[in-house]
């Protein structure tokens, strides 16, 4: 698929290199397709003016994201264009996964969607991912509790604070697409691993700069931080269950 990708199965460090230097060369992309970053107006902002409520704020973020951040190879570019920006935003119409063949996740086993080994493999969807389903979640929040705030305070801090809360979800999208198939399973590994960063970072400066200021009460915080909390340790714990799986049970 990728004339770049040799024999050799990438680890999620070699994946991430690969992706530093797609995020450098998205820089210019970035400003390019939404110029609004000069007059220094947060883009989910904007997107939050263009939709119709914060949930498609918060999709349409992601979609966003997922589109800017394709981590193609040069030489494959066009090949990858329709299956990585489409995979997860697209009504699929094949959705109900008809098989000539009966397998292991036929009629009869819908007992299996629950499951997590169904969830992480190709007959799996996002929207099963608990991780993901919490991310986009504690988004909605975060945007219903700045979307009204005076906008003097949407800028610094807590533009920081609340973008980094979306880019989560977006980073566990881009991990999810790449699959959990050994080959790839590095690459989603690395995408993880960045939302969890963003979600650190976003508990950083909740504690160090919003705690106690006038932006947020004492009960919106509690929420926040707690909502923060379970979620970056429930994306460790997924990081963790996908590196067992690269590692020993591919």
């Amino acid at each position: 698929m990728f004339a770049n990708f040799n024999d050799d199965i990438w680890d999620e460090h070699q994946w991430e290199a690969h992706l530093n230097e797609i995020a450098k060369q998205n820089t210019q992309l970035r400003k390019f397709i939404a110029p609004d970053a000069s007059d220094s107006t947060p883009r989910w902002l904007i997107l939050l003016r263009e939709n119709r409520d914060e949930r498609e704020a918060v999709d349409a973020f992601i979609e966003e994201e997922l589109k800017y951040e394709d981590p193609y190879f040069e030489d494959d570019e066009e090949e990858l264009d329709d299956d990585y920006d489409d995979f997860l935003w697209e009504e699929w119409e094949e959705e109900e996964f008809l098989f000539d063949e009966e397998d292991d996740f036929d009629e009869g086993e819908e007992w299996k969607e629950l499951s997590d080994e169904f969830t992480l493999s190709s007959h799996g969807s996002i929207e099963m991912l608990d991780i993901y389903n919490d991310s986009r979640e504690l988004a909605v929040g975060i945007l219903q509790w700045i979307e009204y705030r005076n906008p003097k305070f949407l800028k610094g801090h807590c533009t920081d604070f609340v973008g980094n809360v979306l880019k989560v979800g977006a980073k566990i999208a881009g991990g999810y697409a790449f699959g959990f198939e050994r080959e790839f399973l590095g690459g989603n590994i690395a995408y993880t691993k960045q939302a969890l960063y963003c979600a650190n970072d976003a508990l950083t400066i909740l504690q160090r700069d919003l705690k106690g200021t006038s932006l947020i009460t004492k009960k919106q915080y509690l929420a926040f931080h707690e909502q923060l909390f379970e979620l970056r340790n429930d994306i460790g714990i997924y990081i963790q269950e996908l590196r067992h799986r690269f590692y020993h049970d591919i």
